[in-house]
């Protein structure tokens, strides 16, 4: 399995902490040895870093860990291969252009008899599961929706992205993390948590890594950041556990969408 890693934030935010405990697990803490990659949006632009080196000895890791590239929408993934070879084309996150957007992706788990999806002109590069799935989601949305969607439309997208989920996950374990630089979604099958972080900030410590960090020195009392991570990162913070088949959207750090309470409407009805 791999683990994903994953942020929305109402400013532009960095996330060296979270980062810094998750690529202890790329190989020391935990066995993600096969590469990570990170996707940080800027606009609508996005800087894509990979490396199919462990990310604990990797120097494009350290560069990111130390370099404090701020965003309002970030997606990272670790991997432990399970479906293809250990090499570029195959590492964390893909990234697709639809409607004009740079669509981001990371999945964590396995699939079987995937290989019969129709991707349409959306063909993976490499050899994974995880890539074939994304391009299949992608054909499901261009076939939906010929014209990019309206703002008050997106809550009917992200509800037909959980169905495809819940369609994906018929095939074996699928927790994914899907953002278009505005909204991050996220999508368990077994393993994913998340926490909101806003006033009163207090003191957060990595479970990898002994580094702690005040948040009250970090941010002003208007900044909402939430994080999502197959395990938590931090062991003095409560984090919210997932359930199988439960989706969430967050936009600038706040969780709008879910299964399991109503839309807050104002976001999606601009």
């Amino acid at each position: 399995m791999c683990e994903l890693l994953g942020m929305s934030a109402n400013v532009p935010t960095d996330i060296c902490f979270s980062f810094t405990g998750l690529i202890q697990r790329g190989g020391k803490t935990g066995p993600h040895r096969d590469g990570w990659g990170i996707t940080f949006y800027e606009g609508k632009g996005c800087r894509n870093f990979k490396d199919p080196k462990p990310s604990c000895h990797s120097k494009i890791a350290e560069l990111v860990q130390n370099y404090p590239i701020k965003s309002c929408a970030v997606i990272s993934h670790i991997r432990q291969a399970n479906r293809g070879e250990v090499n570029l084309e195959n590492t964390h996150p893909f990234t697709r252009e639809l409607w004009g957007k740079n669509w981001t992706f990371a999945h964590n788990g396995q699939l079987s008899d995937y290989q019969d999806l129709d991707t349409g002109r959306h063909r993976p590069i490499g050899e994974t599961d995880s890539e074939l799935s994304f391009c299949w989601i992608l054909k499901q949305l261009e076939d939906r929706y010929p014209e990019p969607p309206h703002t008050r439309q997106m809550q009917e997208v992200f509800e037909y992205i959980a169905q495809c989920c819940d369609e994906l996950k018929k095939l074996g374990v699928f927790n994914m993390l899907l953002s278009d630089g505005e909204y991050v979604m996220m999508y368990c099958t077994n393993n994913l948590h998340w926490i909101t972080r806003r006033a009163p900030f207090g003191k957060a410590s990595l479970i990898d890594e002994e580094v702690t960090i005040d948040f009250q020195e970090e941010t002003t009392p208007n900044d909402v950041v939430s994080v999502i991570a197959t395990q938590p990162l931090t062991d003095n913070e409560r984090w919210h556990k997932m359930k199988p088949s439960e989706y969430g959207v967050f936009q600038f750090g706040e969780l709008i969408l879910d299964n399991s309470l109503s839309l807050i409407d104002e976001p999606f009805a601009k």
